[in-house]
């Protein structure tokens, strides 16, 4: 469970976009029991961490009074700034820092404290200008000539001071530091990993010695970002996509957002974040699509994802005893019990991330039935050749086993020993250090110096996946598990077992040539 810091109100709200209301006397009447704004957001936190670290300025202090956790009162940002690092520095848990008036989906909540990054911050970009005939406007001066800015531009009652890339932080400003184009806003929640709680603290303290250099408008969350980012912590970055978060500062604001907040359904994304986002083709478009509805069905009929995995194991067994009767009945119907059987499967896995069920015997079952279920068909398949006069075929599915376990060493243990790689630093630089000029030139030269030899070829490789087509070959190219029951069924039901063999043997070895050389490429790398 993350360590909760919620955050008061910013410094500069309260001169630069007029007096806010604080969040412990801000109301939502139309929802049940017309909560405040903070005693909502206490009882989305609770399952996190019941007892939050609370920073609020002293005039704000007493209307959070009674709150559950530690209430800790500053006078100034200086004081904020210290007070978060004597939050957050000896953390052994990771920490979640939320703007103590924020209104949010509890999807996004668990989405977000759920990332695997080290750091994720939620952002929201400035919309790309358009021309008359709807095309974008590309400015007149390429970025790698553009001169750092400190914006004054706003965007949702926050200054635009954030350079964001398609995946993270690239650089953050204040009214002392500045940024080259900058284009997006931190809207507020961050997650960061235990790991780099000390360089948190350390760049916050640094940070308030500096205060006297910031402006009113500087936003707390904001200048945290600044001191990971320039402390060469990489911070990653996601929208709201399809749910809700807002900052209140008045009761009017409260009020519209409420509104809005309504117009989100929140179990829709709650549902499709059970889905995997990086399945195969197979598993995308032709389970994905409705196995989802069966879940929800599932998880509200309160079934466990370690009953559905017990259905999908039984379908197995049905589908390889369908299989071993030889005939072309029995073919047809253990393709469509394998079929089934991989459906189930998919859902066991959505029950547990729709109804956040998870449990080590779970995770251990689903990993080493999916196997027992293939090769268990494998068996069904062979006996049925010998019953139907197709002949000896034990030999292909012993050689179809020995692929599909070969590669599953490659998978598994190339993962073990990559999460034992440290990953690649980014460059630091100093917080004094007013434009962020020197930071983009090292993050310049870093590019280059990733950009040979075999890490050149893998880059490339990786903007070819930007492409759809490719996108999928790749996918395919691995022969998921999606893959190969969808290769089992579909073949053997117009076919014999010999086919089917001779059909996993071909691909699986594709697909172990494929892996290994990827593998190598990446230890090398």
């Amino acid at each position: 469970m993350p360590r909760v810091v919620l955050l008061g109100s910013s410094p500069g709200t309260s001169t630069a976009f007029g007096q806010p209301t604080p969040p412990a006397a801000l109301t939502l009447p139309v929802l049940p029991g017309s909560p405040t704004v903070i005693g909502k957001l206490h009882g989305q936190i609770a399952s996190l961490d019941p007892a939050p670290v609370t920073i609020v300025r002293s005039g704000e202090a007493e209307a959070h009074r009674g709150l559950p956790g530690r209430l800790v009162e500053t006078a100034d940002l200086a004081g904020a700034l210290r007070a978060v690092a004597d939050a957050v520095e000896d953390a052994t848990e990771n920490l979640l820092l939320l703007p103590a008036n924020s209104l949010v989906h509890d999807e996004l909540l668990y989405q977000i404290t759920k990332s695997k990054r080290g750091a994720l911050a939620l952002i929201t970009k400035e919309p790309r200008e358009e021309d008359e005939n709807g095309d974008f406007i590309v400015p007149d001066v390429p970025i790698d000539e553009a001169l750092p800015e400190i914006g004054d531009r706003t965007l949702e009652g926050l200054p635009v001071r954030v350079r964001a890339s398609k995946s993270r932080v690239i650089s953050v400003g204040s009214a002392f530091h500045a940024v080259t184009r900058p284009n997006s806003v931190l809207l507020g929640p961050l997650h960061l990993h235990h790991k780099h709680a000390a360089t948190l603290a350390e760049a916050a303290r640094e940070l308030a010695d500096m205060a006297h250099l910031f402006g009113p408008e500087d936003d707390l969350v904001q200048l945290l970002v600044l001191g990971l980012v320039r402390r060469g912590v990489s911070v990653g970055i996601r929208g709201r996509r399809d749910l809700f978060f807002r900052r209140l500062n008045t009761q009017e604001e409260a009020a519209q957002a409420v509104a809005e907040m309504a117009e989100f359904n929140e179990d829709r994304a709650r549902l499709n974040n059970a889905v995997k986002g990086a399945d195969g083709f197979f598993t995308t478009y032709f389970v994905s699509t409705y196995s989802r509805f069966i879940a929800r069905w599932a998880a509200r009929r309160g079934l466990t994802p370690n009953q559905v995995t017990l259905i999908s194991i039984a379908l197995g067994v049905a589908s390889a005893a369908c299989f071993a009767t030889g005939a072309r009945p029995g073919m047809v119907a253990g393709a469509i019990l394998i079929y089934f059987a991989f459906v189930f499967d998919c859902v066991d896995g959505q029950v547990a991330r729709y109804a956040r069920k998870f449990g080590v015997l779970g995770a251990w079952l689903d990993a080493t039935f999916d196997r027992f279920k293939e090769y268990v068909v494998f068996a069904g398949l062979a006996v049925g050749a010998a019953i139907s006069g197709v002949g000896d075929v034990w030999t292909l599915a012993l050689t179809a086993i020995a692929l599909q376990s070969v590669k599953h060493l490659l998978d598994f243990s190339f993962g073990a020993a990559n999460r034992r790689r440290p990953p690649s630093p980014l460059p630091s630089v100093s917080l004094a250090t007013s434009p962020d000029t020197e930071l983009r030139a090292a993050l310049e030269q870093r590019k280059i110096a990733r950009s040979g030899g075999i890490r050149g070829l893998l880059r490339m490789w990786s903007k070819a996946g930007r492409n759809r087509a490719v996108y999928w070959a790749r996918k395919m190219v691995v022969f998921p598990i999606g893959e190969r029951f969808a290769a089992i069924a579909l073949v053997s039901a117009f076919f014999d077992a010999r086919v089917t063999f001779i059909t996993l043997i071909i691909w699986g070895g594709v697909a172990t040539a494929y892996t290994l050389t990827g593998r190598l490429m990446r230890s090398l790398a």
